[in-house]
């Protein structure tokens, strides 16, 4: 029998644990340990009795097929079930969790720094903890024990009280414990470099076979069939009438089955089962592994544990306890065995020893514990950590539900539901755009060097602290726009927003380059000694102000009392054009953009449910005879769409649908790779622009929200009057190869009036210090313009119908359940979000988004409120309530405001300083 300590010896003999073993390690050697999972049952114990081939009849069609019987694909059948729809079908090639979720931790952790995460998790919570023995009478087998995380430094312990204060927006009871507290609760823990711990009472376990038996026999007890032993061999796609690709059926060697839906829940082998349709799915496959333990005394009852610092998970296993957690040099699957079914593979000592020590601190009774059994199984891992969700955009009619990086048990109930509603209805309930398969460009999703990267990056990373300011090392410099070498020797720290490096902020010491990927010294690379730009990173990890806070500081208030240059090249830039571009901007367009050319209107896209799917300005374009890259040749109607580059994949999907749908006679071309954008913004931006631009830049002759083609150096630019940050100011829309010597005549000319370069940060405090929106921060898919404040945006008063404006109409005929404010705070401390809003001493919702106001000298947040009663929330109940916000369990008094208190009556954009 091997004990933990024994194990770790053996493996500290072998060669370093940083090399890359790709053949399985044996365990140590006397060792008598099993290979295999710590379930009193799992469905393997019914495959012999199964004969070859389906377990059922295939049926002719059905309106779905799910593909794959993890948890995945038994949660969205059950949940497409439970929506209404009977003719639907799982095939799973062997049984029923034989692929990873039989090997799962099954551990539940119902606090995340994500506001949407935590409501995912506590649907899950809901279905097998009550729902399922409710509908079934079968026990999915959920063990409440609680959870507790672990503290061993300040910031770890900082982390912690933020989720403390957000879950008391969704109820959930959590507590911060001394030393000496957690060491009552876990009598066996060694606290004595313990900070504090999180514990949360109502977390728990769950059993994977269990819960995959009752979601498979509710759903059947609705219709739907489950059918086993039946892989599928291909994909049947049709091109419809007018050019898309659709799914027509699914094919096994047992026939097939027309459908127009099929989910792809394959798990470790989707991307096989994506490529049968032509569909990228951007996942890798890892060894993924955890060791039971023996009995050990006194350990009964207590709370699953998760040290992050240490990289370890303590999961109660009735009288013992399973551990695991990831390692910085993870081996890769690399090719993905098609036949693997409740399989294992042999536990690599060498990979997993780094995590016993931190184990073996933690609960030193494990020095001593006998290993009983080793469990390394694959498991699927994506390139942010994140699932991949949604319809694909190669083909209409193939979702994914798939890469939940070992998360599929505690996320699977909630993301079922959401898959569900988005087959059905078109879209999801809740903001998914962190899972949508659409927030990654397609030349991303096929990079398999940069999936690899990245993949191995989050892997390594998982148990990090999550710092507002960090960013990937992984997988950097895939899309540079013009700009970037002359930003770079500038000082310029830049930020990736899938795949695009934006400039974050300007370092005085100079040009801080990102550096190849070092695999942080894994796999026999040589790690990067004296790299600039990750001491940069290193020097903001903390929840209190960053140490570059006075830099950022320089470069707001340079906007606000002189002039300003921001790089937004990596904005996406559409056309919309051709002879029903006209239909298809009424109906997407919230705003009425059908004006005269030359204007700019500022807009949003909606969903069916009025939701918040962009918001965006369309430019209306002027019939040119001579075609540019500013101005393309077009019949009929023609409009000139910026979106934000980090959402411009998603922007373009959406469009892409609503044309495909509704049959617009018009096209969608994507330019962002062709055009770059300079942002000037300032009191003193028409000084500097009036030496460069060949035009009149004064109030009457280039009015705010208005767009003109003119000279910039000598270069043809689209010149915009906008703004983002409160100021007067002009986007200048160039063509790449315009886009240095413009700049270049920029801040020649800009010199003398003090012009500065500047980044998102600034632009992050900017835009909220004057009020203005961000999608996915404080505008979602989920929030509405009303709601958002942004009913301006929306022609309701016209009769030209668009999109969701039935449920806008309705909503304001009933009353808004909630609505976003805007809050200040007077002691200066740093916020970021998740930090629970508290209105008349109760909790009324949490901020969405957080950022200091250099002018105001304040911090701003905003966020969503609802009344507790369950009324409406009109302005004046925002207006009356009594407000305070509460950051890691620290309560500060608070200001509501109903429109920003930054220039509320808008002169400074408007030029009247």
């Amino acid at each position: 029998m091997a004990s933990l300590r024994r194990a770790l010896r053996a493996a500290a003999f072998r060669p370093l644990p940083w090399r890359l073993q790709l053949r399985p390690l044996s365990t140590p050697k006397g060792s008598t340990i099993e290979k295999g999972v710590p379930y009193q049952r799992t469905l393997k114990e019914d495959k012999d009795s199964v004969g070859s081939g389906p377990t059922r009849p295939l049926p002719n069609s059905a309106d779905v097929v799910v593909i794959g019987g993890g948890s995945l694909g038994c949660q969205t059948l059950y949940h497409l079930a439970k929506l209404g729809l009977t003719n639907i079908v799982l095939l799973e090639r062997d049984k029923l969790t034989s692929g990873t979720t039989w090997h799962t931790a099954g551990l539940l952790w119902q606090l995340r720094p994500s506001d949407m995460e935590v409501e995912l998790l506590a649907h899950t919570r809901q279905v097998v903890s009550h729902d399922l023995e409710e509908e079934t009478g079968v026990h999915t087998g959920w063990i409440q024990n609680g959870g507790l995380f672990i503290a061993s430094n300040r910031q770890r312990l900082d982390e912690y009280k933020r989720l403390m204060s957000l879950g008391k927006a969704y109820g959930i009871e959590s507590h911060v414990l001394t030393p000496a507290e957690t060491k009552t609760l876990y009598p066996l823990m060694n606290v004595e470099d313990l900070y504090g711990t999180l514990y949360v009472p109502h977390d728990g376990l769950i059993d994977p076979a269990g819960t995959c038996t009752a979601l498979t026999r509710a759903a059947a007890a609705r219709g739907a069939q489950v059918i086993e032993n039946c892989p599928v061999t291909g994909i049947q796609v049709r091109t419809d009438d007018f050019g898309v690709r659709r799914v027509a059926a699914v094919d096994t060697d047992y026939g097939s089955i027309q459908t127009p839906c099929v989910v792809n829940c394959a798990g470790v082998w989707s991307s096989s089962l994506g490529k049968m349709a032509g569909v990228k799915v951007p996942l890798v496959a890892m060894y993924h592994a955890y060791v039971v333990t023996e009995r050990i005394e006194g350990i009964q009852n207590t709370p699953n544990v998760r040290d992050h610092d240490a990289s370890v998970y303590l999961r109660l296993q009735g009288d013992a306890l399973s551990l695991g957690g990831y390692e910085s040099n993870p081996i890769f699957w690399e090719e993905v065995s098609a036949n693997f079914a409740f399989g294992l593979f042999d536990l690599n000592w060498d990979v997993f020893a780094q995590h016993i020590e931190g184990a073996i601190n933690r609960v030193p009774i494990l020095e001593k514990t006998g290993i009983k059994s080793t469990v390394c199984g694959p498991e699927s891992f994506t390139a942010d950590h994140k699932p991949l969700m949604g319809e694909a955009p190669e083909l209409r009619g193939f979702f994914l539900g798939c890469g939940f990086n070992s998360a599929g048990m505690m996320l699977g109930g909630g993301c079922g539901k959401e898959l569900a509603h988005w087959i059905i209805h078109g879209r999801p309930e809740k903001d998914m755009y962190g899972y949508d398969i659409r927030r990654f460009h397609p030349s991303l999703t096929d990079n398999r060097l940069w999936i690899r990267e990245r993949s191995h990056e989050s892997y390594a990373k998982n148990y990090s602290v999550v710092f507002p300011y960090d960013e990937p090392l992984a997988g950097r410099n895939m899309r540079r726009d013009p700009l970037y070498e002359e930003l770079l020797q500038q000082g310029c720290v830049f930020q990736e927003r899938h795949g695009w490096e934006r400039p974050g902020w300007f370092n005085p010491q100079g040009p801080a380059p990102i550096l190849p990927y070092d695999y942080y010294g894994a796999y026999e690379h040589q790690p990067h000694e004296d790299y600039k730009y990750n001491k940069l990173l290193g020097d903001e990890y903390t929840f209190d102000f960053p140490p570059h806070h006075d830099v950022i500081e320089k470069e707001c208030l340079s906007c606000r009392n002189a002039v300003a240059a921001f790089d937004m090249s990596y904005f996406g830039k559409f056309y919309l054009v051709g002879p029903e571009a006209k239909k298809a901007a009424d109906w997407l367009f919230t705003a009425d953009v059908h004006k005269q050319p030359g204007s700019t209107v500022y807009t949003c896209m909606l969903n069916h449910r009025g939701g918040t799917e962009s918001d965006l300005t369309v430019s209306r374009l002027a019939v040119d005879s001579e075609a540019s890259p500013l101005n393309p040749s077009f019949e009929g109607d023609g409009y000139y769409l910026a979106v934000g580059g980090a959402v411009a994949q998603h922007n373009w999907s959406h469009i892409t649908t609503v044309l495909q749908d509704k049959k617009f006679n018009c096209q969608l071309i994507d330019c962002s790779e062709d055009i770059g954008m300079i942002s000037i913004q300032g009191p003193k931006s028409r000084a500097v622009l009036q030496e460069v631009l060949e035009t009149d830049l004064s109030n009457e002759a280039f009015p705010f929200s208005t767009n003109q083609l003119v000279k910039a150096a000598g270069h043809l630019v689209r010149a915009i009057r906008l703004t983002f940050v409160g100021e007067m100011g002009w986007e200048l829309h160039i063509p790449r190869a315009s886009c240095v010597p413009v700049y270049k005549a920029v801040m020649e000319a800009g010199a003398k009036h003090g012009i500065v370069n500047a980044g998102y940060r600034a632009i992050d405090s900017l835009s909220i210090e004057k009020g203005y929106r961000h999608w996915h921060e404080d505008l979602r898919s989920n929030d509405t313009p009303l709601e958002a404040g942004l009913a301006f945006t929306c022609k309701l008063k016209s009769t030209i119908a668009f999109l969701g404006r039935e449920a806008l109409e309705k909503q304001r005929a009933s009353g808004l359940l909630r609505r976003l404010v805007c809050f200040t705070v007077d002691k200066k401390v740093p916020m970021f979000g998740l930090e629970a809003i508290w209105r008349n001493e109760k909790v009324v919702g949490h901020i969405r988004k957080a950022d200091f106001g250099f002018a105001l000298n304040k911090t701003i947040a905003y966020g969503y409120i609802q009344n507790p009663d369950g009324g409406p929330v009109s302005l004046e109940f925002v207006k009356s309530g009594d407000y305070a916000l509460e950051r890691m369990g620290v309560i500060y008094p608070a200001q509501a405001h109903v429109k920003s208190p930054f220039d509320p009556d808008n002169k400074r954009v408007k030029g009247i300083y």
